[in-house]
């Protein structure tokens, strides 16, 4: 009879081992009949290395949104067409390249045979599904509308996959920029400039000030180049580990919601992303204190989470929505008047839709604006410094021809 190895969960701990069964379908199940959530299974022909190989796959990369909007389609599609859901689980994890995401998947299929709603086995990996996936999918295993709520689950997932690429594809090209602009800077003052050195020594009294000033910084740069390496790594350390902190991290917050360009973006951002899953999670049946909870942690800002916080606690003591929102000065006015007329006419879940899917748009153009404003600025900053440089270097070239013409 063939022998299988396996690595298998029990409680928090992992086990692994080897067992004879005739086929890897009874091996499993022998395993889950002990209790054990199985991880890994394969035959024990394997070579060591292999084994090893697949292990470290196993748990080197998790899964990313691309392949959660890829799974929660697929479930979709599978659901409507009458498959049970552990046998969707089953073809789903057989498909998937992520071998990490394959053992999540045989996991919460083995929760679910041992008895457990789809909501509880996914709520045991909340960094991956998220409270707004659990909730909409408990919702959705109360109402009994489960393939309908994971096609809206899909659909958000999309927008915020496609709001993600805007905006780190607005971040490219002034990146691109920059990074030119100090390597160009950095070669000009390191190799360019000293070339000239020869040629001015003993000259130095002569030179004009923009030139003697970029020869000092040549020489430093030269000289203690690791200093300003780690005077670098330093203060972007420092910055980093700063908005980490909570102070740091409220200021950096205001700061994106008050930079002279980029302003406009982040808050339609913000808007658009609080809104919509808003929007969502009350479209879907989410108690509305579960949606306002749920929709300060994902706003991605501090100075929106402690907004929608307040709402919450508002709510809570029996107030409408409104009477907060009016309060503050984060959303537009006009915002908190479409949110207050929805809530009043009871269409509060249309009307947020409606309200995220103009700031979506609003969001596009924000980014382009951002973009095209960005482009010029970096261009002229770039030329700025190359020609300075050059009009340092080339200056005391014309004055001395002058002298000697003289």
């Amino acid at each position: 009879m063939p022998q299988y190895r396996y690595q298998a969960r029990n409680g928090q701990a992992m086990v692994e081992g080897a067992l004879a069964a005739a086929d890897a379908a009874t091996a499993a199940a022998m395993l889950r009949g002990k209790g054990l959530h199985v991880v890994q299974l394969s035959p024990a022909t394997a070579t060591k290395s292999l084994r090893n190989i697949s292990s470290m796959l196993s748990w080197s990369s998790g899964p990313g949104k691309k392949e959660i909007l890829d799974f929660t389609t697929q479930l979709a599609v599978m659901i409507r067409a009458g498959i049970s859901i552990r046998q969707a689980l089953d073809g789903i994890a057989e498909q998937t390249t992520n071998a990490r995401f394959k053992a999540i998947l045989t996991e919460i299929k083995g929760d679910i045979e041992s008895g457990k709603q789809f909501s509880e086995a996914i709520a045991k990996h909340p960094k991956l599904f998220g409270p707004l996936y659990i909730s909409m999918v408990r919702a959705s295993e109360l109402s009994g509308a489960f393939a309908r709520m994971l096609d809206r689950i899909a659909a958000y997932l999309r927008q915020e996959l496609e709001t993600r690429k805007m905006v780190v594809g607005a971040s490219i090209y002034p990146g691109i920029i920059a990074t030119m602009a100090i390597g160009v800077t950095v070669f000009l003052l390191t190799f360019v400039l000293p070339r000239f050195a020869g040629v001015f020594e003993g000259k130095e009294e002569a030179l004009p000030t923009p030139t003697k000033f970029l020869m000092a910084v040549s020489d430093f740069m030269i000289v203690y180049w690791w200093v300003l390496l780690m005077a670098a790594a330093a203060l972007i350390s420092g910055f980093l580990l700063f908005i980490r902190t909570e102070l740091g991290g409220f200021w950096w917050d205001r700061s994106k919601l008050s930079m002279p360009v980029a302003s406009r973006m982040f808050r339609a951002l913000y808007i658009s992303r609080s809104l919509h899953t808003m929007g969502e999670l009350l479209n879907a049946g989410v108690p509305m204190l579960d949606t306002l909870a749920i929709t300060g942690d994902i706003s991605g800002n501090r100075l929106f989470k402690r907004m929608w916080r307040g709402v919450y606690s508002s709510v809570r003591e029996g107030k409408k929505i409104q009477t907060h929102l009016g309060r503050s000065r984060i959303l537009p006015r006009s915002v908190v008047q479409m949110i207050a007329a929805g809530e009043d006419s009871g269409k509060l879940g249309e009307v947020l839709d409606e309200v995220s899917d103009y700031y979506h748009r609003l969001l596009r153009e924000a980014i382009k604006a951002v973009t095209s404003m960005i482009e010029p600025l970096m261009i002229v900053l770039m030329g700025s410094v190359v020609g300075f440089i050059a009009m340092a270097i080339i200056l005391p070239i014309f004055k001395m021809s002058s002298l000697v013409t003289n």
